[in-house]
This record gives structure tokens, sequence and C-alpha cells, in this order.
């Protein structure tokens, strides 16, 4: 029998998945957890096999969720199940332990086919992802471009984005507008939707 952890933050999607996999004879769920706090919590003390995460939680979302399994409870195979899967976001779930990476727009089956894929040591990617990530471009902007470019989410001024980044307003400024020139954007606004959409935020 293989153990299951379901973590997704919507209820509605968890309970379901819960459901579809209680009707396979070799897969038994044995814990949930409504945010990534709770899912490493859960996962601790009940040892899955298997970590089914979803991949935007609260407290903690999914790449952090696997990192910490990864280190905390490595007989345990993370498959990451998202509904917004872009190719950065693959590279950063492979990097973090992720043994699977999953769309939740998948047929039916395909789920409990790949817990059992992880389960016996195999890597599971959904191939038209795959497909996308040999072909998407790398993220232009530097780390300290996105970081202030992720500040910048809410129209956030920029003397509370240099607090937090512990820069000057002018340098935070410069980061910005090379964020908008890279980006091709019309706007800070813009540029943020743009980094946000190519899953580089």
């Amino acid at each position: 029998m293989i153990r299951v952890l379901l973590a997704d933050d919507e209820e509605l999607i968890r309970v379901a998945v819960a459901a579809l996999l209680g009707l396979e004879p070799d897969l038994e769920v044995v814990a949930q957890a409504a945010d990534g706090r709770e899912a490493v919590r859960e996962a601790l003390a009940h040892r899955p096999d298997v970590a089914v995460v979803d991949l935007q939680m609260p407290l903690l979302d999914g790449f952090e969720v696997t990192a910490s399994l990864a280190s905390s409870l490595p007989s345990c195979a993370v498959v990451i199940l998202t509904g917004r899967g872009k190719p950065p976001h693959l590279q950063r779930a492979l990097s973090a332990g992720a043994k699977g990476f999953l769309p939740k727009g998948s047929p039916g089956g395909t789920l409990a086919d790949v817990i059992r894929r992880v389960h016996g040591g195999a890597r599971y990617v959904d191939p038209a992802l795959a497909a996308d990530a040999l072909t998407t471009p790398p993220c232009p902007l530097t780390p300290r471009e996105l970081e202030v470019l992720r500040l910048a989410e809410y129209d956030t001024p920029v003397a509370v984005i240099a607090r937090r980044t512990h820069l000057s307003a002018g340098t935070v400024r410069n980061h910005l507008s090379a964020a908008v020139a890279k980006l091709g954007a019309t706007s800070r606004s813009d540029a943020y939707l743009t980094a946000h959409d190519n899953g580089w935020l």
C-alpha cells in the first residue's frame, strides 16, 4: 500500500482528489493539509511515501514544502500538482527536490499513475510542460531586479521598496527601469505582469 499525503488550500479539490485516489486499491490517503506548514507537520507525523502538493498555498508554497520534505523526510517523494504550471516553476520544483510535476487539468487516472511511478523511484514531468521548458527563453532579469519588481506588485512606493531591500531609492528606480526596459513593458505594473505570467516571480 502506498501512503499518500494531499496538500491543497482549496478544500473542494483536495477532497475530490482524495476520493479519486481512494478508488485505487494500492493507494491510501493518510493525511490532508490546507496550507504549507500543515503539510510539513502532517508529513512528519504520518511519514507518507508520497506527498501530492499544490504549488500555491498559504504560509509555505509548494517549492518551500518540497525543499523542507527533501531535507527532513527524504523517503517521501513529492509530486507538485498545479493549476498554473510554467517552465520556470518546473525548474524550481525539480531543483527543490520534486519527483513529479503535473497540471491539475490532467486526465483522472494520471495522478495515481504518477504516484506509483515516483514511489518506484522514477520521475514524471508533464510532457507538454517539459517541451515548453526546453524552448522557453531564460529570465532576462537579474535576481535583484526580480526582487525589486516582486515588491512593486501593488504599486508599492519606491521609498518602501528601498527600506525593505536596504537599497537607496535611486537604486530601486534604476532596477525598476531596467526591468521595464528588458521586458519591453510600458510601466512597472506591466513589467510585473509580464514577469508573473512567465513564471519568473
